[in-house]
């Protein structure tokens, strides 16, 4: 076992490289956003697995180190941590309160998709909508987002790659009434520079002197000021990925804490990523898909000469939905139209 660990097994803080203390789970979470992959596995190597030793002894969570126990990626690992605490904090308000609030629904009113997830999507949850080029990712979320403001849900629509006029030409394009009048109050649509984001993500980690604290709601221009969206969408994680080139540990520092403020101010949000068309990864990181509370791929499926559309749900915390690949179609002044009893063969 590793002899910075090993010292504090029992009794923490115990110690990592460069003399620094972790003593909880909160600050292991941040250790391993800024861990680099060789070093991660002189902790995890073979049969040895100094978190889960530490987790298991020191803090004496035996079920967190039982899933602890076979991560392979740090990615994996903040999951799991950031699972235990969100739970932990459910379980403690269960106690302290008398009345639970119960749980709400999003739907989309896309025809079809809702057929796929009983009750809806869980309030607040981060969705993360991944695909590759052209798959029909951005239709769906202006599609949702336009149905939700026509419903008077507070909406936001933050876009670091397209031009906001050809956004709201789009979104008339399809026949939606958002862009134009009826709710368009209800609805804001801000162009963002992941370059910017990315230099004041590096100005606030120097100004926190190494901690990894950072309140996001710092960064200029994420939430308009008075705004309080019930609906996030943002578009695209690609371009924000794009913009920390090199700089993977502000990158993963940025990602966990955008889940995190959207969830503390109560929206429910949809993250547009790119991916491969073939992959078993959906997201830049690794670390994307394991906080999402949701993922939805889209495929341009080759069949023989010709190329179809179609989605699947691939996990949805809280509520069931059906687990298969179906078609949907772009349709002209009706957005995405989605066939949940039909298959899709290739």
């Amino acid at each position: 076992m590793n002899n910075n660990i090993e010292d504090s097994i029992g009794h923490p803080p115990f110690f990592l490289k460069g003399g620094k203390k972790i003593s909880g789970l909160d600050e292991l979470k941040d250790y391993l956003l800024t861990i680099q992959p060789g070093e991660f596995h002189h902790h995890v190597d073979g049969e040895k697995n100094d978190f889960e030793s530490w987790i298991r002894k020191g803090l004496k969570e035996e079920k967190l180190a039982d899933k602890a126990k076979n991560v392979k990626t740090p990615a994996e690992l903040i999951a799991i941590i950031h699972q235990f605490l969100n739970s932990g904090i459910e379980q403690a308000n269960e106690t302290n309160s008398e009345i639970i609030p119960e749980q709400t629904y999003v739907k989309t009113d896309i025809p079809g998709f809702d057929e796929l997830i009983t009750n809806g999507i869980p309030r607040e949850s981060a969705v993360l909508v991944c695909g590759g080029p052209g798959t029909g990712k951005t239709t769906f979320c202006l599609n949702l987002i336009c149905n939700a403001a026509k419903k008077g849900s507070k909406c936001l629509y933050l876009t670091f790659e397209e031009d906001i006029i050809n956004l709201k030409r789009h979104m008339k394009n399809f026949g939606w009434e958002g862009s134009s009048k009826g709710a368009a109050e209800n609805m804001i649509v801000r162009k963002m520079q992941p370059f910017d984001i990315s230099r004041s993500v590096e100005a606030l980690l120097a100004k926190a002197s190494g901690e990894l604290t950072i309140e996001l709601d710092e960064v200029e221009g994420v939430i308009p000021s008075g705004f309080h969206p019930d609906i996030i969408i943002l578009d695209s994680l690609s371009a924000v990925a794009a913009a920390f080139s090199g700089k993977e540990e502000g990158y993963r520092i940025y990602i966990e804490q955008l889940f995190s403020l959207f969830k503390k101010i109560g929206a429910t949000s949809f993250l547009i990523t790119e991916i491969e068309q073939d992959t078993t990864r959906y997201s830049k990181s690794g670390i994307e898909e394991f906080l999402a509370d949701a993922v939805i791929v889209f495929y341009n499926i080759r069949s023989k000469n010709i190329r179809i559309n179609a989605l699947e749900i691939l996990k949805a915390r809280g509520t069931p939905h059906q687990k298969k690949i179906v078609p949907f179609k772009m349709i002209s002044n009706k957005g995405i139209v989605v066939y949940p009893t039909e298959e899709v063969f290739t």
